[in-house]
């Protein structure tokens, strides 16, 4: 389980990185930038999550995280003109590492000794700050505060999680639960065009309804 979760975290991490590189380069940053956006997303969530349980970050004790972002880069630079190919795949790792990531955060708040409804919170942390993070330095409206469901999904998982540890299921079990939870609300949502509701008032009630005229359609 302990490789297993080592391996499915660097490609998780390999992917974050990616997407935030990517998505620099779409803003014509340079190498960098783009470095820094990679890394943003790579260590970012799990960073807030450390300083605010009062530990030392984690990529302070590891320089693989630092390795596998100047891996990412080199990827894009040699292999831009393929990149878009590989869609799909960046967006299935991402997931992955999103499901991972939701449960290292679970795990290490609870071991620290803090309560559920915290650990729950420091677990979407882990997974979505980073992107949070990413899109404030591209000038981007972040995305977990649109439509797309993402911490949504990594906040059910944390709740599926507390729910099988109070029914005394083992813990392996129960993250692994907890990982599949997450990647298939997250596919759900994709595959079928799932979002929350949008707030409205006066002024973008009309915009909202075009919005949701474009969806229908796809």
């Amino acid at each position: 389980m302990d490789t297993l979760q080592v391996v499915i975290e660097f490609i998780g991490t390999f992917a974050f990185a990616i997407s935030g590189i990517r998505q620099a380069a779409a803003k014509k940053f340079d190498w960098f930038g783009g470095f820094v956006c990679g890394f943003a997303v790579a260590i970012g969530g799990g960073t807030l999550r450390d300083v605010m349980l009062g530990l030392t970050p984690f990529w302070m004790t590891s320089a693989s995280y630092i390795t596998c972002t100047i891996f990412a880069q080199l990827v894009v630079i040699v292999f831009t003109k393929h990149m878009k190919r590989l869609d799909n795949a960046w967006m299935i790792f991402d997931t992955l590492g999103l499901a991972l990531f939701t449960i290292v955060g679970l795990q290490k708040t609870l071991a620290c000794g803090h309560p559920f409804w915290v650990a729950i919170i420091m677990g979407c942390m882990t997974g979505a700050a980073g992107g949070v993070i990413r899109d404030v330095l591209l000038n981007n409206v972040p995305v977990i505060f649109k439509k797309e469901i993402y911490a949504m999904a990594s906040i059910v998982g944390g709740l599926a999680y507390w729910a099988l540890t109070i029914a005394h299921i083992n813990a392996v079990w129960a993250s692994i639960t907890t990982f599949f939870v997450v990647c298939a609300i997250r596919w759900l949502a994709i595959r079928y065009h799932i979002s929350l509701p949008i707030l409205r008032n006066e002024e973008n009630e009309g915009e909202v309804k075009e919005d949701d005229n474009e969806n229908i359609e796809e």
